[in-house]
């Protein structure tokens, strides 16, 4: 059954010369020429510490703008003509349920009808751009859709609907993308969240979600976001990311990544801490690939987009309250029930405030190798975040059966760290050992240490041992890798 209506008239189109390079008002390829003013003047090389202060301090600070010229642009224009006669001949519904494809088949002959009515005559590289941005438009998220199929691209940032960065190889850069408007951005928004069961508006201005792929989203619209609708979007990478890709990319090195594997398959309770973009779920799913296939593993999270590859997997998400302020589902709610249900591992996604109590609670009572990840700058850090987010909660235990109960819980901490040249490092690798007195004792087994920058802004640096004996040998002699565990930390 075709998604379409009756269809008016049988009137073809002429076909026109293609697009020169120099015509007016378009550019020479598909997209617009980079001119000298679209990009900061480099920086001569080179310069010493107070050149490139005064560098920075005369730089520009106005905010870029991602509106595209050229022939991008017309075809927006001629999109904006098209669209609201193509909604004219199309059964929405049969329309959702073809593929994007196939919806391009049959939009191909509806706009050419539409483009003779208009009088606007396109060639064929027009019409099929034309076609992609339609199907973008009507099934998937608009503009997003390009940025979303590119693999280069790690983030997508969209500061409203005149501005969109994203991050390739760690910096980041304008996007060539184009909104209509707040309102066609606010719409694409409302598309991502709804897929997900949530919703965004006035009365909701924060919402999180997930893209089919995975990916992480946070959406935050006016009143709170003063430049319009406002969009971060966390890529998923289609390609899982191994602990030793990690080691051949630079990473770690290959001993720090034999360490977190046996970490990862002997059940060791495992903190992994670092800022926001450092690559903290990344490790995650990287270290899960270590987990024995026989094992039952509950994940938990407020955004799922853990990807394990057991078989034997169950991932739960939050649920956010409703328009009368009920049923709200916390990650604490979750990690509770979880304890029902006969996990071997519980994996959370982020710990934030008083589920940290639960989830070393977990660790505690036979939960062996569960793992979660929190915001620090240090494994020092990270174990005192934990201190407090017990100590926020409402649960009224004294701060040292507190620091007690995390050193008896925690086995490993992993710090990983993104640094100023865009690279993604582990910078350590800590035991916690116990206590002594009111404080809690870690052993650091391997550290990154930072030597230089090269001339092409890259930092080098080492990964060294402690060379200390691993407090949690005896764990690892269990599972028959107390050898291998050795070698690898001296």
């Amino acid at each position: 059954m075709s998604a379409f209506g009756r269809r008016g008239g049988t009137a073809g189109f002429g076909v026109a010369r293609p697009m020169q390079v120099g015509q007016p008002g378009m550019a020479g390829g598909q997209f617009p020429p980079l001119t000298e003013s679209s990009f900061p003047a480099p920086i001569p090389e080179p310069l010493d510490a107070m050149a490139r202060l005064a560098h920075r301090e005369a730089a520009s600070g106005e905010a870029g703008s991602s509106r595209v010229e050229g022939f991008e642009a017309s075809v927006h224009r001629i999109k904006e003509q098209v669209l609201p006669r193509l909604l004219e001949r199309v059964d929405a519904e049969a329309a959702a349920t073809l593929a994007k494809d196939e919806l391009a088949e049959e939009f191909r002959p509806i706009i050419g009808e539409v483009l003779a009515e208009l009088k606007i005559t396109l060639n064929r590289r027009e019409q099929f751009a034309l076609e992609k941005v339609l199907v973008d438009e009507l099934l998937g998220l608009g503009p997003l859709e390009e940025l979303l199929s590119d693999p280069a691209i790690t983030d997508i940032m969209v500061n409203g609907p005149d501005q969109t960065y994203v991050e390739r190889k760690g910096k980041l850069e304008l996007a060539n993308v184009q909104f209509r408007d707040e309102e066609h951005l606010f719409q694409i928004a409302q598309r991502i969240v709804s897929k997900v069961g949530r919703r965004v508006d006035q009365t909701t201005p924060l919402a999180d979600a997930r893209l089919q792929d995975g990916s992480r989203v946070n959406v935050i619209v006016p009143p709170l976001s003063l430049r319009g609708t406002a969009i971060s979007i966390r890529k998923f990478s289609a390609k899982p990311i191994t602990l030793d890709i990690m080691a051949k990319t630079g990473s770690m090195s290959e001993k720090m990544a034999t360490v977190l594997k046996i970490a990862g398959a002997c059940r060791f309770n495992v903190i992994i801490s670092g800022g926001t973009g450092s690559g903290k779920t990344t490790m995650l799913n990287a270290l899960s690939k270590m987990i024995d296939p026989g094992e039952r593993v509950v994940t938990i999270e407020d955004a799922a987009e853990l990807r394990l590859q057991q078989p034997h997997w169950l991932p739960l998400e939050t649920r956010p309250a409703n328009l009368e302020g009920f049923g709200a589902i916390t990650i604490r709610d979750l990690v509770i029930n979880a304890l029902r249900m006969r996990p071997d591992r519980i994996i959370l996604g982020e710990i934030r405030g008083s589920e940290c109590f639960d989830m070393l609670a977990a660790m505690n009572t036979g939960h062996d190798g569960s793992m979660c990840t929190l915001h620090s700058n240090s494994p020092r850090e990270a174990l005192a975040r934990m201190e407090n987010m017990v100590l926020m909660s409402d649960i009224k235990v004294p701060k040292d059966a507190i620091s007690r109960q995390i050193a008896d819980s925690v086995d490993m901490i992993v710090q990983v760290k993104r640094l100023r040249d865009g690279s993604r490092r582990v910078t350590n690798i800590t035991e916690v050992i116990g206590m002594e007195g009111p404080v809690i004792v870690t052993q650091e087994l391997f550290k990154f240490d930072y030597l230089d920058e090269g001339a092409d802004g890259r930092i080098a640096g080492d990964y060294n041992s402690s060379g200390l004996r691993p407090y949690t040998l005896e764990k690892a002699r269990q599972f028959g890798f107390d050898q291998a565990y050795l070698e690898a930390c001296l």
